[in-house]
């Protein structure tokens, strides 16, 4: 099996730990057809990222501390995250959710854009080298069969 073929195996791993929480409240509107209309499913995005074992730490106390932090005044929702590894390299793994992807567009060029958040990069980037290898990119979009995972939930 190549690289790849076990790189998307563990994506559509993620995808599908995710997609197994959203059947209850999927199947739960189909069957109360006089419910109120249920509002428009979430887009979800996941990142991945390259890490490296050799200054993970100040990767992860970077993201904890500050990214979290700064994300979160951007109305960024974190669902869960994981660290992975795939033939050698170590990867961080975070799914976000949110109401459209034109509001994930618009927060994201927000984040990127945010004076601290340059400034912390910048910063860490001098003390500790380069923290982030690789950005892999995929915005999920559910289907309209696909189960819903509840609010709030975390999949874990």
């Amino acid at each position: 099996m190549t690289s790849a073929m076990k790189r998307e195996m563990v994506i559509a791993g993620v995808c599908l730990a995710m997609m197994a929480g959203l059947a209850a409240s999927r199947l739960a509107a189909v069957a109360a057809p006089d419910a109120p209309a249920v509002a428009p499913a979430p887009v979800y995005q996941l990142r991945i990222y390259e890490i490296f074992e050799h200054n993970k730490a100040a990767f992860h106390a970077r993201f904890r501390d500050h990214a979290m932090r700064i994300m979160k005044q951007y109305g960024f929702t974190i669902r869960s995250m994981w660290e992975s590894r795939l033939d050698g390299r170590t990867e961080f793994v975070y799914l976000l959710e949110w109401p459209s992807e034109a509001m994930m567009k618009d927060r994201w060029a927000k984040f990127m854009a945010d004076e601290e958040w340059t400034r912390i990069k910048k910063e860490t980037a001098a003390v500790h080298g380069t923290l982030v290898g690789e950005i892999q990119d995929r915005t999920l979009k559910t289907l309209d069969y696909s189960p819903v995972l509840p609010h709030g939930s975390t999949p874990r």
